[in-house]
């Protein structure tokens, strides 16, 4: 989507200048007249640097936190909905997300709703912000929807933050592996392969292994670099065209040892208090469940939500349909049940979600505790092997010798 440079006059004769980005032209005059603004000049920006370029959210998920928070405070403190936006718009660290805001403030002045303003910058703002906003707009308490805001993304980054963390500390030790044999068979065992040339006779399967592996990382390195980046590539992109085999992938995830509780116990806290912020700012059932589907990251759990979808539109209740997926355990759905029996089914989604934030925080502190030694012994098992390689021979040569 293109940027547009205009220049013009608002209602009250004030002179406009900025930037908006719009599919055309003729839509980006449309969105300055709804705005009340009388175009002089308007031109498409040619730059480079004001291609989209990015992948996904060009925001970084800590910043849209910040912005949320700041954007609360603000509200709280009785300052208005437009200054709010223009203030947080100029000290924003995001350059992406200060010119939406920018952008949504114009629309302010001319008199649109934010949750319009903020939709026409979906890649920044969610489906889950905008419904939630517009609540609030409708329901008139706005500033108490932008705290529960702040509230939800700040559990979220958390939530992210901790399986990161859990998955750091095994990739970084596995990067150093690598590196560490690619080092031992480019550098240090071809050093010791004419030697054993010179020797003669028949070396252990050991070292004849770790030869040939040395060769082939000398004559054949772009190989080794470029068949796991390939095959990355194509998997996504088998995977990303296939939704069947998204299903599948997303269960095999669940089955992995170790990690995949942490994997079900993530996915159910996105779920849960996705859902439980959404039914609690009066944002309807079945609207709420179409936007907790499109943000947990996971195939199965969408599943599962668009039948509890089907089963709502029926008259039926919302929990049984969940009841035929192992993913959700007992717990959730006795808690859902129970809910939906007494009419607090927010109150006891928010107390599920706790309740495996948790359990989150447990899982991965405990899979820290876990992974380290493992690391450890496969790093020290690689490396032994390859110094094994190398001292059996010279062994011989020393019994030689004697």
């Amino acid at each position: 989507m293109p940027y547009y440079s205009y220049q013009g006059r608002s209602l009250l004769g004030k002179a406009q200048r900025g930037r908006l980005r719009a599919n055309s032209r003729k839509e980006a005059v449309m969105s300055l007249k709804e705005r009340g603004i009388t175009i002089s000049e308007i031109k498409e920006i040619d730059s480079v640097l004001l291609k989209d370029i990015q992948i996904g959210n060009p925001v970084k998920p800590k910043d849209f936190v910040i912005y949320l928070r700041q954007f609360s405070t603000l509200m709280r403190a009785g300052i208005s909905l437009l200054e709010s936006t223009k203030i947080l718009a100029k000290q924003s660290n995001s350059r992406a997300l200060s010119e939406a805001l920018y952008d949504i403030s114009d629309q302010l002045e001319g008199g649109r709703a934010f949750s319009e303003a903020a939709d026409s910058h979906s890649k920044i703002f969610s489906n889950l912000f905008i419904n939630m906003v517009r609540a609030g707009e409708v329901g008139g308490n706005l500033d108490d929807i932008l705290e529960r805001l702040a509230v939800y993304y700040e559990k979220q980054y958390d939530t992210r933050q901790k399986i990161i963390s859990a998955l750091t500390y095994p990739l970084v030790v596995g990067l150093i592996a690598i590196g560490i044999v690619i080092f031992l068979l480019t550098f240090v065992v071809p050093r010791f392969a004419s030697m054993f040339d010179t020797m003669g006779g028949e070396l252990p399967w050991i070292t004849q292994l770790t030869l040939s592996m040395s060769h082939f990382f000398q004559n054949f390195w772009y190989v080794v670099i470029l068949i796991p980046i390939v095959l990355f590539i194509a998997f996504k992109l088998i995977v990303d065209r296939n939704p069947k085999l998204q299903y599948t992938v997303d269960v095999l995830k669940l089955k992995i040892p170790v990690f995949g509780p942490l994997i079900q116990k993530a996915a159910l806290v996105r779920m849960t208090s996705t859902l439980s912020s959404l039914m609690n700012s009066s944002v309807p059932i079945l609207k709420s469940l179409q936007v907790t589907q499109n943000v947990v990251e996971n195939k199965v759990v969408e599943r599962a939500i668009m039948n509890s979808y089907k089963s709502l539109e029926k008259g039926n209740n919302l929990s049984d349909p969940l009841r035929e997926y192992p993913i959700f355990p007992p717990l959730v759905i006795q808690m859902m049940a129970v809910g939906e029996e007494t009419g607090s089914l927010d109150y006891m989604l928010s107390k599920v979600a706790e309740f495996y934030e948790s359990e989150l925080e447990y899982t991965t502190d405990r899979l820290k505790t876990l992974i380290e030694p493992l690391m450890i012994l496969a790093l020290a098992l690689v490396v032994g092997g390859i110094v094994a390689a190398i001292a059996v021979p010279m062994f011989s040569i020393f019994d030689t010798i004697k």
